[in-house]
């Protein structure tokens, strides 16, 4: 136990990553299994190694900070996204100000930029996207996708929006550049401020209450009243009020 604690505590002066925030048994137990199969008996090794080899290092970021997605993720929510929650926002507004929260590789701001295509002209879309680990973010920028993270996209999307070559589908240059990347730490770095609206998925089931708190309290100071703080399908917030926050809709919040 006494290794693993001092383990998170290099990992967290190497790289700003307070593992400490996650729940213990969940991350302990992905590492453990990552060291295990990389050949190591001990963290204390594992460390050494992972501080003098990159590829080793960017494998244990990409296992500590979960990089599942696709676009158009629980299709039912994106649907209530562009039916309701949108037309809201832009009432009496020609733009909204969006930033999307842990975005990992890319496939949710590229959606949030194609529903707003629905409504915007392109030039007025600027979406914000972040997220604590670099090589996700490269392959975002990248926007070239497998066919299975399009399962759920609408077929005059897929059309429109995406270019297919070989196994692989590349996202129009139109959409890209209406998406700006930049690394941030949920745990630790200064938030975007003025949103209209946040989207922040299927990331907060990895952390403590504590941080969840913490985390909740600070989107509620990036969003303008009246704005819309969207989560993952199996994060309701219980005691939404407590940070600002009233149900706009299911996994939609509304800040007072």
């Amino acid at each position: 136990m006494q290794e693993y604690a001092e383990f998170v505590k290099r990992v967290h002066k190497k790289t700003g990553i307070d593992l400490s925030l996650y729940k213990e048994a969940q991350m302990k137990r992905r590492l453990t299994s990552l060291r295990d199969r990389r050949g190591y008996q001990t963290f204390s090794s594992y460390f050494e190694a992972i501080s003098s080899d990159t590829s080793l290092f960017d494998e244990l970021l990409d296992r500590m900070t979960i990089n599942v997605s696709e676009f158009y993720r629980n299709r039912q929510r994106f649907d209530v996204l562009e039916n309701k929650v949108i037309p809201h926002l832009l009432q009496g507004k020609k733009r909204i100000k969006v930033w999307s929260a842990a975005c990992s590789t890319g496939e949710e701001p590229y959606t949030l930029a194609m529903i707003l295509s629905q409504f915007l002209p392109l030039s007025q879309i600027e979406i914000m996207a972040s997220d604590i680990d670099e090589n996700a973010m490269e392959r975002a920028r990248k926007g070239i996708y497998p066919e299975r993270s399009l399962k759920e996209v609408p077929a005059h999307i897929k059309q429109k929006f995406f270019r297919r070559e070989g196994a692989f589908y590349h996202v129009s240059s139109e959409i890209k550049r209406c998406v700006t990347f930049k690394k941030h730490n949920l745990l630790a770095d200064e938030y975007e401020q003025g949103c209209d609206l946040v989207v922040c998925r299927n990331v907060m089931i990895y952390f403590t209450e504590e941080a969840k708190n913490t985390i909740y309290q600070k989107f509620s100071r990036s969003l303008n009243r009246g704005g819309i703080f969207f989560v993952g399908s199996t994060e309701q917030i219980f005691s939404p009020n407590k940070f600002q926050f009233e149900v706009f809709d299911t996994f939609f919040y509304q800040k007072g």
